[in-house]
């Protein structure tokens, strides 16, 4: 038995661009951090001063109330200096019993009447109350004695305000710009990567028809020959020209629009079963399960074969060629086809689990990490099916799960 999977070049390739996911990740995360923080300093730096401000403002207010006489010079300078000049903070001036008496910076809506100006006021007091605690002013008599007391409410001035928001509205904007700089990447990328994948199957199909034309000649001239006409080299040849133009029928069907037709799944299936049972090795057993009535979909048949070849010889790789290959064909309630494809080998580690349909992404010394990539863009971008792995347990198998859509006319014999 084979050991557990090993990294290779292309899985370390994998992992070091999702490290560096990861690493650039945290760093994002860092320095938003780092930007709430220093936004954080400077808020409670401007809120002191601002509480500071107030204090003033109330020690102001309690100089004028208990000034004899008429205002001096001194006590005007005060008034104007910071009574009159405080343009930024609000703040409401109450009596006693919570009565408002004066205020200022206080945003009133327009058309209100006097009481219902009074009654707003009030809910701006206890607002103003849930946010910090009132500013107490001492009324005194001539003789020094406190005969009342007024309270001062104030809230964050909009520059406050601003500050404390301007951090998450910052790094909400970078996060939007990152997100659609991401996608326009990633279209580009999966473009690209389309670009490539049709250039590349175009040309192979047709660096395929040179040789195999050549091929084909030859046959023919063998079979003219009686004495090799029925020849064991023949009949081989023969075989392998069928199998090399089905494969430049697969990249030429890649290098382009694939005709999906109706085909009976589970035929298609067996037949694919059929054709590998003789090439790999017979300590593997593959088993076909299908209950129920015929099931269908629409299918290009050179493509899905290759997606079930290229399964099944991944199991028999994963069973170290010793195993079972259990193969199960159902069609749900929604009119879906599901085939599920288990094995009996060594599993896969739940930390390769996301990168195994990765290009370039192998556990093979000498893969080239496309088998799978291929498989799935063949179900989900020509068949607009899904792919992924049910389950997988290590040394107790792992179960792929292909989802199709149902057949056109059964979906809507169904709808009628």
């Amino acid at each position: 038995m084979k050991a557990p999977l090993k990294d290779t070049g292309s899985i370390t390739v994998v992992r070091s661009r999702s490290k560096l996911n990861y690493l650039i990740l945290v760093l994002a995360a860092l320095i938003g951090a780092c930007s709430i923080y220093y936004s954080n300093i400077i808020a409670n730096q401007l809120k002191e001063r601002e509480r500071e401000q107030v204090e003033l403002f109330a020690k102001t207010l309690e100089t004028i109330a208990n000034e004899s006489g008429d205002f001096n010079n001194n006590v005007m300078l005060l008034f104007e200096e910071i009574v009159v000049a405080n343009e930024t903070i609000p703040v409401i001036v109450t009596q006693k019993d919570g009565a408002p008496k004066i205020h200022k910076n206080v945003r009133i809506p327009k058309g209100l009447t006097q009481a219902e100006t009074t009654i707003f006021l009030k809910e701006q007091v206890e607002k103003m109350r849930n946010l910090y605690p009132p500013i107490v002013i001492a009324n005194k008599s001539d003789d020094g004695e406190v005969f009342n007391y007024e309270y001062i409410f104030y809230q964050n001035s909009m520059l406050l305000t601003q500050l404390q928001y301007f951090p998450y509205v910052q790094l909400s904007v970078i996060a939007i710009f990152f997100v659609v700089s991401y996608l326009a990447f990633s279209y580009s990328r999966t473009a690209e990567q389309n670009r490539v994948w049709v250039g590349l199957a175009k040309e192979t199909a047709h660096q395929l028809g040179t040789p195999l034309s050549s091929l084909m000649a030859w046959l023919e001239y063998l079979k003219s020959d009686p004495d090799l006409e029925n020849r064991e080299i023949t009949r081989e040849l023969g075989k392998d020209i069928k199998k090399l133009e089905l494969i430049t029928n697969r990249f030429s069907s890649i290098g382009s629009v694939p005709v999906l037709q109706e085909e009976d799944i589970f035929q298609v299936i067996r037949n694919s079963v059929n054709y590998l049972q003789t090439r790999i090795s017979s300590k593997v057993a593959i088993n076909l399960h299908f209950e129920g009535e015929r099931v269908t979909a629409e299918i290009n048949k050179p493509l899905f074969d290759w997606v079930i070849e290229n399964l099944c010889k991944n199991a028999v790789d994963a069973m170290s060629g010793s195993g079972v290959i259990d193969i199960y064909v159902q069609r749900t309630v929604e009119g879906k086809v599901i085939v599920d494809i288990a094995d009996s080998g060594k599993g896969i580690p739940k930390n390769l689990l996301t990168q195994i349909f990765q290009p370039g992404f192998t556990t093979k010394k000498r893969g080239w990490g496309l088998g799978l990539t291929l498989v799935k863009r063949i179900v989900e971008h020509y068949h607009k099916g899904k792919i992924f792995i049910k389950s997988s347990e290590l040394n107790a198998g792992t179960t792929f799960r292909i989802i199709l859509n149902g057949s056109a006319s059964l979906t809507t014999s169904k709808a009628g």
